[in-house]
């Protein structure tokens, strides 16, 4: 029988279902856009915490040396601001494995500069420590997985990437530098000039 055929003999109804079926279908790269843009997304939501906790805190909180101090919360903003490039870079590009996995690698990398900016404002506390020293492991695991060993598709490299930067959040959280659950600040990615692409290795 042929294919014509056998279009005939489906019911209106099944066909409907069956071109809703496929349309729901992602890709393998948009799949893999979903892990790595949740990934992009929740670094970059820390990075933005990270910076309005420094920059809101009250004045008796200050650093003691005034200029440090300041330094501390402009990179604390500039880690913010490139973590929001690299979401906005994300969502203005089409799905790639590899492109997308960067995104997430250059959020996550932000996010470790915030969080050693939060140490340094909060000092040597055990909970200040351990979340800059999971800020750094979700760092290092998302190169990992946006290395030439995974170059965004390698399964267990993107699985112990998001494993990281899940404890990275949670130990944020425990730091007080997020709430869980609560929104957090928007922060505007600013203009795409060539210097940043380049730091951004994008």
């Amino acid at each position: 029988m042929s294919a014509r055929n056998d279009d005939e003999h489906v019911g209106p109804s099944e066909a409907r279902a069956t071109h809703a079926q496929e349309a729901t279908e992602a890709t393998p790269e948009e799949a893999l856009r979903k892990s790595h843009g949740a990934r992009t997304r929740s670094a970059a939501a820390r990075a933005a915490a990270i910076s309005h906790y420094i920059e809101q805190r009250s004045p008796d909180e200050k650093h003691e040396d005034e200029a440090a101090g300041r330094e501390v919360v402009w990179k604390a903003a500039h880690a913010a601001r490139l973590s929001a490039q690299a979401v906005a870079t994300l969502s203005e590009s089409a799905p790639d494995p590899a492109a997308d996995a960067r995104c997430a690698r250059n959020a996550a990398a932000a996010g470790a500069l915030a969080a050693q900016m939060g140490q340094l404002h909060d000092g040597a506390g055990d909970l200040s420590v351990a979340a800059n020293r999971a800020a750094l492991k979700a760092s290092q695991a998302a190169a990992d997985a946006a290395g030439k060993g995974g170059m965004g598709t390698n399964g267990p490299l993107n699985a112990t990437a998001d494993a990281a930067e899940a404890d990275a959040v949670a130990a944020a959280e425990a730091a007080g530098w997020m709430k869980p659950g609560h929104h957090q600040p928007q922060v505007s990615s600013g203009m795409r000039s060539p210097e940043l692409l380049s730091m951004m290795h994008l």
